[in-house]
């Protein structure tokens, strides 16, 4: 499975995320592709690219119908992003004063984007030195 700091590192994931979130939260029992595709101005093999990273990492499941499909959220994984963030918070080192955070959703929201950019930074960091690596 994909480090699932890895996965949410990804704008688009995560917005795919935060859209099966918002649709399970008003009553929706599952998102079809191309309620996606019209929500976030994405192609539907992006969105399908996405999909799959996500399906992978456990994060969304999905509910064939026909010829449709039908994501939902599936937070179980994110246990362990909550893991790592509740220090963190707990400890009193993550201030959100002077930001425009004002609810705890929002504070998380603007945490899990800190740790989505942190991920993909320190992953291209890694990538780039191992590239250097001869014989890689």
């Amino acid at each position: 499975m994909a480090d699932i700091f890895d996965v949410i590192a990804d704008g688009t994931r995560r917005d795919i995320l935060q859209l099966l979130r918002e649709r399970a939260a008003s009553g929706e029992h599952g998102t079809s592709v191309s309620h996606i595709v019209g929500e976030l101005g994405v192609s539907q093999p992006t969105v399908s690219k996405h999909l799959k990273v996500l399906r992978e990492a456990e994060l969304v499941s999905v509910r064939e119908e026909g010829q449709h499909r039908y994501y939902s959220l599936s937070t179980a994984p994110l246990d362990v992003v909550d893991d790592w963030l509740i220090p963190f918070f707990d400890d009193g080192t993550y201030d959100t004063a002077g930001s425009s955070a004002t609810t705890l959703t929002d504070s998380a929201a603007a945490a899990a984007d800190l740790v989505g950019r942190a991920a993909a930074s320190t992953k291209h960091a890694l990538d780039s030195m191992l590239k250097r690596i001869p014989g890689r």
